[in-house]
């Protein structure tokens, strides 16, 4: 047997803190690196104290800190102690809500929230303030009350919410067959050329950097994605558009984006907080300062959802404002494309 790995009895009172599947094409890689790209804020000197102390599994064995995994590998991460994320203490947290009734509501998310507890979010998150407001929401699969999907922490906008069993049965079923309409608006860098298009490509994690994600041609890699987008406005070094979301992948849109060549503007995981189009000039790199102050997350939101009420079975659709930090700096640019561009020429 592997010096590396030990077999052990799972049934001991350890609780599943962390869990992830080796993608294919990962090339072997010792777990403590791997990990500190999953987990967020975990130190290396951590992992490898969780090793040593048996707390590291791969494939249901425990393993050493220099154990390097492989493709398919189960890595888990189990703990003495519940997941934080578990002990949702209710917090009188404001909703911004657009829509109830007696089986749903419509919640509108402002930036900033985290959706759901997790590795360094254990308070203040949006299941936090939906403890608090409403009583006895049904479980997902995830064993998060009332979530049928989620957007990321810096993205704003509409989310469903499921109250009573039978909704979130429903709404999850539809999400999965692709029958509900999200549109998002996105401000990205450069000038996206043809007025609309398709961007289709599988998306799982990065094969390197495992806090981003990836667009994969092997279609045995990750999930299959598919983001429809059209062009609103043009302002020379940026465009804002509108995406039509047929499959819901963790950082689709950002990923795909960027895939294409037009990462969202200020999303600093995926280097959108650089200047990636544009002049030289140092008035031009203080007026993206200022834009990055104004917008300070990737410019994207979660501007209209539509679905089938679970229980009437009329088609619905939501709509809401961009919120005024997206508005801001949209105005900025625009204002900067209509006095700047003829002078500096064509990107």
């Amino acid at each position: 047997m592997n010096n590396n790995v030990e077999s052990v009895d799972l049934e001991e009172e350890l609780y599943e803190h962390f869990k992830f599947e080796v993608p294919k094409g990962q090339a072997p890689l010792r777990i403590d690196k791997y990990l500190m790209g999953l987990i967020q804020n975990a130190t290396r000197n951590k992992i490898q104290i969780a090793a040593t102390e048996g707390n590291i599994f791969v494939n249901n064995a425990t393993v050493k800190s220099n154990y390097k995994v492989k493709a398919f590998d189960i890595v888990r991460v189990m703990l003495t102690h519940p997941p934080f994320e578990n002990h949702i203490v209710p917090e009188n947290i404001p909703l911004d809500i657009v829509y109830e009734d007696d089986t749903l509501l419509l919640i509108n998310k402002k930036p900033g929230m985290v959706v759901h507890p997790g590795h360094g979010n254990y308070t203040g998150t949006l299941v936090h303030a939906l403890a608090y407001h409403f009583d006895n929401l049904p479980m997902n699969s995830s064993e998060r009350p009332g979530l049928v999907h989620r957007i990321d922490k810096d993205t704003s906008g509409l989310l469903v919410i499921a109250k009573t069993e039978a909704a979130m049965s429903h709404l999850a079923k539809q999400f999965e067959a692709k029958t509900s309409e999200r549109e998002y608006v996105a401000l990205v860098w450069g000038n996206v050329v043809a007025e609309s298009g398709t961007i289709e490509g599988n998306v799982a994690r990065h094969v390197k950097d495992r806090m981003q994600m990836a667009v994969f041609a092997d279609p045995e890699i990750g999930k299959p994605a598919v983001t429809h987008y059209k062009v609103l406005e043009r302002f020379g070094y940026v465009t804002l558009i509108s995406c039509q979301l047929e499959t819901g992948r963790t950082h689709q849109i950002r990923v795909h984006l960027k895939h294409i060549g037009h990462t969202l503007f200020n999303d600093e995981r995926y280097g959108g907080n650089l200047i990636l189009k544009g002049t030289t000039f140092t008035k031009y790199k203080q007026f993206i300062d200022n834009c990055f102050k104004i917008l300070p997350r990737q410019a994207l939101h979660a501007k209209t959802l539509g679905f089938v009420h679970p229980m009437t079975g009329e088609m619905m659709r939501f709509d809401t404002e961009l919120p005024q930090d997206f508005q801001d700096c949209i105005e900025k640019w625009r204002g900067y494309s209509k006095t700047n561009l003829t002078e500096e020429g064509e990107r």
